[in-house]
């Protein structure tokens, strides 16, 4: 290719230019922004990445699927452009859960991308890049964002659409059936026969899977919500009508859990028997229970019950992100560790080892998944002979409330919550109940991600600006849900007033 007939493409720079940054495990910003020059870019700099690092080789197939969002089958097929231009073939799985082409890529020794904004509102979208051996790591993505590709000329106008588009080539459903059949050969014929599960299908890609799984498990299923228009359903800050959705229904059809996930799949909401979703958090440490655990990483923000149960033997707190998550994981690999697993206050869980139990196997995953959650609390609450909210009573009693600040500029809570890092620790503290005075004297502060303050009491008001969006988020934590909400209300009124 001579000079002329090229463009050559410094990711970095792309990146300062687009305002399409990298966030969690890919990159994501406004769809409007996420033209298909860039999102080619983006894929061909991880796909030339792999090839040279050995992981992939030219003549691979490389699989693509995506969300609901409107704009998903065109980045799809920007993505496909990317993948032939590298010399690889394109396997469609079409619509799909985030695990579920995870684990076709996985499984089969090749690299996947998946486009999805997951929870953040559809005017926004992204990919997700996967190794054969699992999500991208920090240190790939600083590779990645620091290659240079070069771009055929002519390829894309001068507003960055594709000139001839290429359709994509036909769905393949068997990374659809074999995400089903890993849940169907794990868990024992007609276990969940005798309860009744309601789906909240809204615009999720996983709204099918779980149908077809949980009844394929003997459950009787019940489709709720169904819906053609994108909604944003956030695992970690529910919608209030989301939440009055759920009450209504398990007060009308009287299920034994109502179950759903996000836009993408990968981080579930399972509620008790009345309708009340269980923290994401709290959610993770019965199916680690169940699973028969030995090692759990998980986020600093994740509910300290973890912690309080002396149900695991190893547990690694991390920074915020799946990437930190099983960066953890790996090291608890590396220390001979079995059966490992983590998960996110978000609720998605990541399987690192095997896991057997029954004499059956279930092969690791390492990425978020939704599906296994929802399974394992049903089967712990039928093997106690209880409801959900009855298990929920098994654990200690630390609640969590979060919320977030939307349209909060990143560097704006950078700036705010570095407020209260002077270099000495008691000024700092003094800093801190100058404005959360109301909670109590500080003990004792934590800044893995954000800045985590445990008061006098064990309160705990954790701020952190959001990785995937403009947002500023507060979790907290309490002894009862009440005290946990009102501290959360409280700190949100607080935040509020930073704006200026």
């Amino acid at each position: 290719m001579s000079e002329q007939s090229v463009e050559t493409i410094h990711i970095a720079n792309l990146m300062a230019q687009s305002g399409v940054k990298f966030g969690t495990s890919g990159a994501r910003g406004l769809a409007a922004d996420m033209t298909d020059r860039i999102c080619y870019a983006y894929s061909l700099a991880f796909l030339r990445y792999l090839i040279g690092i050995g992981d992939i080789k030219v003549g691979d197939q490389v699989a693509i699927a995506g969300d609901y969002r409107p704009s998903s089958p065109r980045i799809m097929a920007a993505v496909a452009m990317a993948v032939r231009a590298a010399g690889c073939e394109v396997f469609n799985g079409g619509f799909i859960p985030t695990p579920a082409i995870a684990l076709h890529g996985i499984s089969r020794g090749i690299a996947s991308l998946m486009v999805t904004g997951s929870h953040i509102p559809d005017d926004r979208n992204g990919i997700k890049f996967n190794k054969p051996g699992g999500e991208i790591l920090k240190q790939d993505e600083q590779a990645i964002t620091a290659a240079v590709v070069e771009i055929a000329a002519g390829l894309f106008d001068a507003q960055g659409n594709a000139v001839t588009p290429v359709p994509l080539t036909e769905v393949d459903g068997s990374a659809y059936q074999a995400y089903v059949r890993r849940y169907l050969d794990f868990f024992a014929a007609d276990c969940l026969a005798g309860l009744r599960v309601g789906v909240y299908q809204h615009s999720s890609v996983a709204r099918d899977v779980f149908m077809d799984i949980f009844s394929g498990l003997g459950a009787e299923v019940v489709a709720l919500g169904r819906s053609d228009a994108f909604i944003p359903v956030d695992t970690e800050a529910v919608r209030p009508e989301d939440v009055a959705l759920a009450k209504q229904w398990a007060s009308e059809q009287h299920f034994d859990c109502i179950i759903s996930a996000d836009g993408d799949g990968d981080r579930p909401l399972v509620s008790d028997e009345n309708g009340n979703w269980l923290r994401g958090d709290v959610a993770g440490i019965l199916c680690a229970r169940y699973l028969g655990a030995a090692a759990v990483a998980t986020p600093v923000s994740s509910n300290s019950a973890l912690e309080k149960c002396g149900w695991f033997g190893r547990i690694d707190r991390t920074r915020i992100g799946s990437p930190f998550v099983i960066a953890a994981m790996q090291q608890a690999l590396a220390a001979a560790q079995d059966k490992v697993v983590g998960y996110e206050a978000n609720g998605g869980f990541l399987i690192a080892s095997d896991i057997s139990l029954a004499d059956k196997v279930l092969p690791a995953l390492p990425t978020r998944d939704a599906a296994i959650v929802p399974l394992t609390i049903l089967m712990l609450a039928k093997q106690a002979g209880c409801s959900i909210a009855t298990l929920l009573q098994q654990l200690p009693q630390r609640y969590s409330s979060s919320d977030r600040l939307k349209a909060f500029p990143t560097e704006l809570s950078q700036q705010r919550i570095g407020s209260f890092n002077c270099g000495d620790i008691e000024q700092d503290k003094q800093a801190i109940e100058a404005v959360f005075g109301q909670f109590g004297s500080v003990k004792s502060l934590d800044r893995t991600d954000g800045l985590r303050i445990t008061f006098g009491n064990d309160e705990v008001v954790h701020l952190r600006p959001s990785g995937n969006a403009p947002e500023l988020r507060c979790y907290n934590e309490a002894a009862s849900e009440a005290r946990a909400q009102q501290l959360n209300a409280a700190c949100m009124k607080i935040m509020a007033g930073w704006r200026d």
